[in-house]
Formats: C-alpha cells, structure tokens, sequence
C-alpha cells in the first residue's frame, strides 16, 4: 500500500469555531487520483482549504507530509483573471510556479524557466505559450495553470474544478491529460468538482459529501449506479 501523504484523524472543518463537517476520518495515499465530489455549498472548497492548511480544522488533526518533510501542493484554480493592461503571456503565468524556489524579486535562473518550458509541454500548452494568456481559450487558460502547478514540483496536485465553463472536449482532454501526468510522474492528484460524470473513468477513491455527510471508498463503488440511487433516494429499479 503507498504512503499516506494526507491523513486526516477525527477531523471537524468550519468556520470561526462553528463545524460544517465533523467526524472526518481518512487518508490520501502516494500516487493516488482522488476527487471531491459534492454540490456547491456541500463543503468542498472547506474541505480542500484546511487540507491545504488555508483554514485551521474546528477539531481533530491533519497531516499533510512525507517522512515529516511538508507536502509540496500544485495548485489550479478554476480560473484566474489578469488585468489587461498586464501583457502576460501563458509562459509569464506558468513561470510564476518556479517563484518560491527562487524568492521574490530574484532573477529566474535559465534552468527553471527550461524547466517551465517542459512542464508546459507536458500539458500540452507549448504551441500557445507565448501568446497573451487572457487572449487564450478557457481549455488553453487550464493547461497553462496545470503547468504552472507542474512548474512547482508538486507532491500533490490540486485541482478546484479546473473544467468549470469548459466545453465537454476540452474537459474530457484535461483530465486525460491529468490521468496519464499522474501516471508518469507519480503525482497525487485531488480534484474537486460537482461533474459525476467526468471523473467516473479518471479518479480511483471519492470523497463525496452530500446533505452534510462524507463518504469516502473505491471510485467504483460509491459512482455505482446502485449506489447513487442508493444516495439520492432514486430507488433501484
């Protein structure tokens, strides 16, 4: 069995004290796919902030390290804006990863900006990374903020919903694409999303909050159709 990189015991996560989930108790292995699944307001983006360490839990303890070193986390939000007047390009953005390696204000060494170069190929990005990165489509804008996350040299790759106002192929191309990067570079992958459906053949264990309660099992079951019928109240035909 892989290392548990992410282990949360008895956990309770909220705001100012006041608990949104309690009882959480599970583990995030090496090299998994995991995805959050939820409504919007079921707790998600709670959740994968205090798994991040943004929001301290209510109670309980979290984890988050490899042989007591601390994680190094990938982050990809569903979108991200830049002023017009700034004339970045998708390289600018994706260079942008390499940042706390080299510190503030320092010259970005020419091996991490090569480095950056190939983490842009590897998301497929390199054919459009010097083009203004708010002139490009909402499918390119992700594969440069995957690269972005790649360029920090993750443990973990977070992804908060990263095919939100993505059309259904440009979806189906970045979670391919996420799967296989998984695969070659061993990364852990989180990804948060409400699209059952995207994830069915990519996520290998859920994490599905629904009407104030978690879940969490083998993506094969708990995506069963006799299980969300089960869930949903449907019944079973």
């Amino acid at each position: 069995m892989n290392e548990a990189l992410i282990t949360l015991d008895n956990l309770s996560i909220g705001y100012n004290n006041q608990p949104v989930l309690s009882g959480i108790s599970l583990c995030i292995a090496r090299s998994s796919f995991t995805a959050i699944l939820g409504a919007n307001g079921s707790g998600k983006s709670t959740l994968l902030k205090t798994m991040l360490g943004l929001i301290p839990p209510v109670a309980g303890r979290i984890e988050a390290s490899s042989s007591g070193v601390p994680l190094v986390f990938g982050y990809v939000p569903q979108a991200i804006q830049f002023d017009q007047i700034y004339l970045l390009t998708g390289f600018d953005v994706a260079l942008m990863g390499v940042y706390g390696r080299v510190g503030a204000g320092r010259i970005v060494p020419s091996a991490e900006r090569a480095f950056t170069r190939e983490c842009l190929s590897a998301a497929g990005a390199e054919g459009f990374a010097d083009q203004r990165f708010a002139e490009l489509s909402g499918g390119q804008k992700q594969r440069v903020l995957i690269a972005r996350a790649l360029a920090t040299r993750p443990d973990i790759l977070v992804l908060d919903e990263p095919t939100a106002g993505v059309d259904r192929a440009a979806t189906k191309a970045v979670l391919d694409f996420i799967g296989r990067i998984r695969k070659e570079k061993g990364i852990t992958v989180l990804l948060v999303t409400h699209d059952f459906a995207s994830v069915r053949h990519h996520a290998e264990q859920v994490i599905w909050l629904y009407d104030g309660k978690l879940t969490h099992g083998a993506a094969g079951e708990l995506l069963s159709t006799e299980h969300m019928a089960e869930i949903f109240e449907l019944g079973i035909a």
